[in-house]
C-alpha cells in the first residue's frame, strides 16, 4: 500500500533549477520512482550532464530545457515544450532561486528587484503556466522551495528573507484558490543545505559551517536528498489531503535556555 503512494509511473514533472543541488536530487528521485522529468535552468552544459545521468540511472525520459525563469516568455516556451514532447503535466517543482547576501544599507534597488524576480516572480510565472493545464484536467501538484530565512529571517539577507516569506504566502493563497480544481500547492523551507553551489556560497559568505551546525538538534547540515525526500512526499498520494502548508526541513529548532540538565 505504501509503495503505491510513491509510484509516479505515467506522470510528468517539471523541476526548475533542476541541474544542481536540491533540484537535481529531486528530479533524480522522481525519475527513480517512475516519473518522466523535465529539468530547467540557465546552464546548458550542467543540464545536459544531469539529463544524461538521470536517463542512465533510471531509464526514464529526462528532457533539458534551457530556461531563465525570470523571463515570462521563456517560461511559456518551457511549458509548451513539455506538452509538445511529453504530452502532459502533473507535477511542478519551483526550485529555482538564489540570494545575494549584504547588509541592508548596501542592498541596491537592482539587487532587491533581481532577488524577487528569481525567488518570487519565477514561481508566479511557472505556476500560472502550469495552471493552464492543471485547471482543465482538475489535477496537479506544485511544491515551492522557500527557505528557513523566509520563516525567521536572517541578517544580511533582507531581500532574500523577504522574497522567501513572500513565496510562502503565495503558496498559501494559491492553494486556497486552486484547491477547488483538485490542485495541491505546498512549500518546503530548507535550512542549511550543503551541495554544489550552496556550499561554495556559504564559504564565500564567511560562514563557519561546522560551528553553525553544532547548534542544530540533529547536529549536521542537510543534504539535497533530505529536501528531495520532503518534496516527493508532498507530491505523492501520501499527502493527498495536505495543501497550503510550509514544511521546515532544517535539522530541528534552535532554542535558547540551558543545555541538557
Amino acid at each position: 500500500m505504501i509503495a503505491k503512494f510513491f509510484d509516479f509511473s505515467g506522470r510528468v514533472a517539471v523541476v526548475t533549477g533542476g541541474g544542481t543541488g536540491i533540484g537535481a536530487a529531486t528530479a533524480m528521485l522522481l525519475a527513480k520512482l517512475g516519473a518522466d522529468v523535465v529539468i530547467a535552468g540557465r546552464r546548458v552544459d550542467i543540464l545536459e550532464t544531469k539529463t544524461a545521468q538521470i536517463v542512465a540511472e533510471t531509464g526514464r525520459k529526462c528532457i533539458a530545457v534551457p530556461t531563465d525563469v525570470r523571463e515570462e516568455e521563456q517560461v511559456t516556451r518551457l511549458f509548451e515544450t513539455v506538452i509538445r514532447r511529453l504530452g502532459r503535466l502533473d507535477i511542478l517543482i519551483n526550485n529555482a532561486g538564489g540570494t545575494n547576501m549584504a547588509p541592508l544599507k548596501d542592498v541596491t534597488s537592482k539587487v532587491w528587484k533581481r532577488t524577487f524576480a528569481l525567488n518570487v516572480d519565477s514561481a508566479y510565472y511557472c505556476t500560472q503556466e502550469a495552471g493552464k493545464y492543471f485547471i482543465p484536467q482538475r489535477s496537479g501538484v506544485i511544491v515551492n522551495v522557500s527557505s528557513m530565512a523566509g520563516v525567521h529571517g536572517t541578517r544580511s539577507g533582507a531581500a532574500y528573507s523577504a522574497s522567501k516569506a513572500a513565496l510562502q504566502m503565495f503558496t498559501r493563497v494559491a492553494a486556497a484558490e486552486w484547491g477547488q480544481y483538485g490542485i495541491r500547492i505546498n512549500c518546503v523551507a530548507p535550512g542549511m543545505i550543503l551541495g554544489d553551489q550552496s556550499t561554495e556560497h556559504l564559504r564565500n559568505s564567511n560562514i563557519d559551517i561546522d560551528a553553525a551546525t553544532k547548534v542544530f538538534p540533529l547536529g549536521r547540515a542537510g543534504k539535497p536528498e533530505d529536501i528531495a525526500n520532503a518534496i516527493v512526499w508532498f507530491v505523492s498520494d501520501a499527502a493527498a489531503y495536505v495543501t497550503g502548508e510550509t514544511l521546515a526541513v532544517c535539522g530541528g529548532p534552535v532554542l535558547g535556555g540551558p543545555k541538557d540538565m
